[in-house]
Formats: C-alpha cells, structure tokens, sequence
C-alpha cells in the first residue's frame, strides 16, 4: 500500500477533528442527538432531520462494501495501479458512508456485500482510515435504493418560462485531439458561427452564460470576462459557473434571463481544450503547482480516488450487483456510439468497434474499459437562446423548449445517496416530466450524457425509458438505440466517440435533428428531443421540440 503521505490533504476547521480522530484506531463520524443518524462528510446540520445537535462520536468500525472499482489506470505517481478505491456504508447507520481503499486482499477480491473492518494509517498529521476484509464473514446487506420523487415540487407557477424563448443559433469550432490552439480562438470561433447561424449582428447580443466560467485544467476558456474582453459585447446580462443544473445549466439559466425580460439574445458557450492541456503538462510546457487536496478532493484524494471513472465505476458495480447484469447493456451502448461516429464526418474515432473488441480492451476502471470513457478534446460549441417573438425574423426554424428539469432531489454527493445510478441522474429526471404533458414514449430522440456508458444507462433509465435495472433487456443489444430503433441515442457519436464536448455538443446534435440538418445520420421526422448534461453532480435535463 502507498505511504498516504506522500498524498497530503488540506483538513477544514470542519474536517480536522475527523482525520484526527483515529490516533487511538478508533473510527468517529458525525452524529445527531436529535434522530440518532451518522453521516459523512462532517456537517454542522444533520441532514437527516437539520438539527444543530451534531458531534463526533465513535462507531464499531464495521462496514459493508457498497461499491468498488479497480483502478487499473495509472491515475497519480504515488499510487501504482491495481488497487481498490470503494464505498463502505457503517454498521450503525448505512447512509454514513466513506470513500476509502480496501487493504489486506487482493484487488480482485473485492466485491459488492463485502464485510470490512477500519485499519489507520498516518499521513502526516492525519489519519487515514481504510478497511480490510473481514476473515470469513457472510455477506452484508445493501441499503435499499430510496425513492427520490417523494421530494418533488409541483410547477411554482402555471407561467411556463418555457414558452417564451427558442434556440435560434448554434456554431462548433475545430473540434480533434491536442490542437494546440488557444481556447478562447476556439470560443470565438464557435460563437461567431452561432451569431451568423442565428442570423444576427454580434451587437445583437446583450447576454453571456457559460459553464463553469474561468477554471483550470483545460475546462474553460477563461469564461464571460475573457470572451467579453475579445468581442466586446457590452452585455445587460452575465451568468458564469459550476453550480448550476449541470453543463446545460448556464443555457437554463439564459432562457430565465430571456424569459423575464432582461435580454434578448443570449450568447452561451462551453469550450474544453483537455488534450492540449494534458499534452502540455506531460511534456513540462505547462506546470501546475502542488498542494494540498480539500473541498470534494478532500475525502477522494487520500485514497488514489481522483478520476470521476473511479467515482462513477463504484455506482456501476452496486447496479450490476443488485440487478445482477453484466457489461452487455454498456457495450451496446458503447458499440452504439462509435456506430454513429462513423456516419459523422466531424467525429474524433469512426472506426468500426466490435464487441469483441469492446470486451478485450484494457481496463480503465472496473467495470469500466477503454472504450467504457469518453475522448478528450479540444472545442468548442455555442448557443444563441433568443426571445421567441423575434424567431420569425430568423433565418432558420428555431427550436423551441417544451420543459427543463433542474430539481435536486438527492445528495450533492458522489457517494453519501444514489448508489444505483448516476448520482443525480433520478433527480433532474423526474422533475422534467412535472413540466409536461409529453411522456417518455413520445421522445423521438435521446441525447444523454456519456462520460462514460454508465452514465448514458442511468439517464435511459432515470428518465422513465425503462425501469430500473431493465436497461439490458432495453437496448436489446443496442437495436432499440440505433439509428433507425425506437429511441436512437447519440446519432452523433456522443462524447464516447465523437468527442467530450461537455454537454454543450448534445443540445447542437437535437437542434440538428430537429432542424433536419444532421447530414448522413438525420433520424426521419425528428419533432421531440430529450436532453441531460452532467457526469454526477450537479446535472439537468431539457425537452426540445421543433416548430411547428
């Protein structure tokens, strides 16, 4: 096992007496006077009842494996590959969970229901807890999956904000691997080809909405100061960040600013450039800094935890254990999209992609392999949200939004809620449907987010397509998802094949579809799309239909 040292965490005037705790080797998690739940992270309020009477207590030690992955990549020098990142929920209370590592087995002894026990180890002035398994113990249980939808809100208003806007425009820069191409060129680049796609003057545009705005890593641009710094724009209104209903959020967001009056034309843009950063740091061109992890890292870092595929893998082994399924529903959807990239001209990987091949390619991330996750890239792509009365003086038909769905109906947390499905996923689903007369059965066309295939599956399923753990029988080997099947799914390619756009790439294949114009891989009489954007947390989902 790692010296977990060499991996330190930055602990908060919240979290300090948690990594604390364990110098005697006992483990201590929050507990509430007022209802007797644990939970984690630390909280000053619990969330099971929102009493104030919260403190750290101790507990046996005693967990249950809820999900696992073997890490097969390598993901930080100081964890070489195999090794064991899982969720273990707590004797004494099943939703105080941790993320951890299980020590003391091999890798692939590890499974969902294993009964594990805590071991420290010291990191600095921390310590660390991991679990072991358990000689000889009989499998544990599982929590029950929790039905989200007892939380939902009916419509605030019978006003549909919906009704009062369109999509008018939608430009893509150069989209491939390592460009090296400056990002903002590629965010002008797209945003220009919206502007004329929409048939407006760039002083036309009075708002700007992005995703997350200015942040590291080759995720942005430099976000709404950067780009109004390039074309000058002078808008009345601005939106820029991560916490909003998913990628797709900041779109939302411009409608409601449209909606109520404050602009006209709303400018929104997503540009990612991964593959050029990451070439950059391998090569010593760009260097970040080392420092502590903290905030989500806090509780992933310690452990080698630092891929949303590891993160993602452990809810895909909890729905393979409870429904008892396999990778076939994965590779459809895998081999789905790489058959769709293949009528794409723009898509990065068009080859055609086997089962066999499919099933014998490395592994990234248990269950998840190569062709499981998504292909970096660099892009961009923009959206011009417009006030519907001036659609008619488009040059082209716009596309209108029959519903949104943004609720948060579950945990904002990667391991503490949904274990079934994407984290999520459930939420923004159901709430979507409250703002519609549509049903599932009427969806034409589904754009789901595919980080990774799983994700793709729990939107299928969150989004009432099938019911939970019936994706397999669903896809019935990926003929219901094709391009001429009852639901196609990601004609385009979607970010598995064509390339991680980041959500922004899904709303342009539906206002392509839905305009007629998705040249090789057009679905016949397209007129309502389903749409969600998000890996996890947060994450929405949109409904759009074409004029009539």
């Amino acid at each position: 096992m790692v010296a977990l040292s060499t991996r330190p965490l930055q602990p908060s005037l919240a979290t300090a007496e948690f990594w604390a705790s364990g110098a005697d080797g006992v483990l201590r998690v929050p507990h509430c006077g007022e209802c007797g739940g644990r939970f984690m992270p630390p909280l000053p309020v619990c969330p099971h009842c929102r009493s104030r009477d919260v403190a750290l207590t101790p507990v046996s030690g005693l967990a249950v494996v809820v999900g696992c992955t073997v890490t097969h990549q390598a993901w930080l020098r100081d964890f070489p590959p195999p090794y064991v990142v899982a969720i273990v929920a707590l004797e004494e209370d099943d939703r105080a969970r941790l993320t951890t590592n299980i020590v003391g087995c091999e890798p692939d002894d590890v499974h969902v229901g294993l009964r594990v026990q805590v071991r420290f180890e010291r990191g600095d002035d921390v310590w660390i807890p991991l679990f072991e398994p358990i000689p000889d113990a009989e499998p544990g249980p599982l929590p029950e999956p929790r039905d989200v939808r007892s939380a939902l809100r009916p419509p605030a208003s019978s006003r549909r904000f919906e009704d009062s806007v369109a999509l008018t425009g939608v430009g893509q820069s150069q989209v491939g691997r390592r460009l090296m191409v400056d990002p903002l060129s590629l965010t002008v680049d797209a945003c220009l080809a919206a502007v004329g796609d929409a048939g407006l003057e760039l002083d036309d545009i009075d708002g700007l909405s992005t995703y997350p705005g200015a942040s590291p890593g080759g995720m942005s641009e430099g976000g709404v100061m950067a780009l109004e710094e390039a074309l000058q724009l002078h808008p009345t209104w601005v939106n820029g960040g991560g916490d909003l209903p998913g990628q797709i959020g900041s779109i939302t967001a411009a409608m409601l600013a449209v909606a109520s009056g404050l602009c006209r034309h709303v400018l929104c843009f997503r540009t990612v450039w991964e593959a050029s950063h990451s070439a950059m740091v391998r090569s010593g061109a760009w260097r970040s800094g080392g420092c502590r992890s903290s905030g989500m890292m806090e509780f992933r870092a310690p452990f080698g935890a630092i891929s949303a595929a590891q993160w993602i893998a452990c809810q895909a082994s909890h729905y393979m254990h409870r429904y008892g399924v396999g990778r076939e529903a994965l590779g459809a959807i895998a081999l789905t999209a790489r058959a769709g990239a293949g009528r794409n001209s723009e898509a990065l990987y068009r080859d055609p992609l086997t089962l066999d091949e499919y099933l014998s390619a490395r592994m990234v991330s248990t269950p998840f392999g190569l062709y499981d996750c998504d292909v970096p890239c660099d892009g961009a792509v923009a959206v011009i949200v417009s006030a519907v009365e001036t659609a008619a003086d488009r040059p082209k038909p716009p596309v209108l939004v029959e519903a949104v769905g943004t609720q948060i109906l579950e945990r904002l947390s990667w391991d503490q809620d949904t274990l079934t499905h994407l984290p999520q996923s459930l939420g923004a689903s159901a709430h979507l449907w409250t703002r519609t007369d549509q049903r599932p059965d009427d969806v034409d066309i589904a754009l789901l987010y595919d980080g990774f295939t799983f994700n793709a599956l729990s939107w299928l399923e969150g989004l009432g397509f099938c019911g939970p753990g019936e994706a397999t029988d669903f896809l019935a080997g990926g003929k219901t998802i094709a391009l001429d099947g009852a639901l196609p799914l990601n004609p385009h390619g979607g970010q598995l094949s064509a390339g991680r756009l980041h959500g922004y790439g899904f709303v342009r294949e539906a206002m392509l579809q839905l305009r007629g114009e998705a040249d090789g891989r057009q679905v016949p009489a397209a007129r309502l799309a389903a749409v969600t954007a998000g890996g996890g947390v947060p994450s929405g989902a949109m409904l759009l239909r074409a004029a009539d």
